[in-house]
């Protein structure tokens, strides 16, 4: 019988972006951590590269797989909403799970020559081209799964192409003019920005040792939980 081997070191990826996507949203639960913006800057890139991951491997996935991919991320999108809402204090973007979804198209898009999928990743392209101020992360946080893709399986050094889509995907200019104030979270989120997908991809490579708990569907449902929870401690720390 053949059994597919789970990826140790995806799952692993997986686990740390939550985890950094977590210490990032600590910093609105009352207390002044805006330390923990500089491991925040690790949680989407991250992300996007666990899903570049995971498309590099469609030749061995159905075809209704990917699709079931992109519904499980438009459905919670939707369901995030709100938590998200209630819990980030006057939101001018989305939540991150819309540009996920269209980042995804976009990779699908280059990957698989097909119309429809083409048709579909043009789509996502003019939203985010239209639509960039809705759109966590903006237009480049759109690409960004698509860089990943483009340098998954080649030498460490292009990692440095997906680390500038990251840094332009987080408000460089912002951050540079932080940085140039002398705001040491802008400089070491700047470098973060740069290096996490390098650092993504050596967990890729070199961690496959490692067998945390494997993160499947059941973990889209993390994301809006973890706002309600953070949100139940901002209550009673109030």
């Amino acid at each position: 019988m053949h059994m597919t081997q789970r990826d140790g070191a995806l799952d692993l990826l997986k686990w740390l972006a939550l985890l950094s996507m977590v210490l990032d949203h600590l910093r609105y639960v009352g207390y002044s951590l805006d330390f923990l913006y500089v491991p925040g800057r690790l949680a989407f890139p991250w992300f996007c590269l666990a899903m570049a991951a995971n498309l590099s491997r469609a030749g061995i996935a159905s075809k209704s797989s990917q699709w079931r991919y992109l519904g499980w991320l438009m459905l919670f999108s939707a369901v995030s909403e709100i938590p998200y809402r209630l819990f980030i204090p006057d939101p001018d973007t989305l939540n991150v799970l819309p540009t996920l979804a269209l980042g995804l198209l976009v990779a699908r898009g280059w990957q698989q020559p097909t119309l429809q999928v083409r048709l579909l990743a043009v789509a996502a392209v003019l939203l985010a081209v239209l639509f960039p101020e809705r759109l966590m992360f903006g237009f480049f946080g759109v690409l960004l799964p698509l860089a990943m893709l483009l340098v998954i399986r080649r030498a460490w050094y292009f990692s440095l192409l997906p680390g500038l889509v990251c840094l332009a995907a987080n408000q460089w200019q912002v951050l540079y003019d932080a940085a140039r104030q002398g705001n040491e979270a802008a400089i070491f989120g700047m470098v973060a920005c740069l290096i996490a997908p390098l650092l993504g991809l050596l967990i890729l490579r070199h961690a496959g040792q490692f067998k945390p708990p494997p993160m499947r569907r059941w973990a889209y449902a993390l994301y809006p939980l973890h706002f309600l929870l953070l949100l139940a401690i901002r209550q009673l720390l109030a």
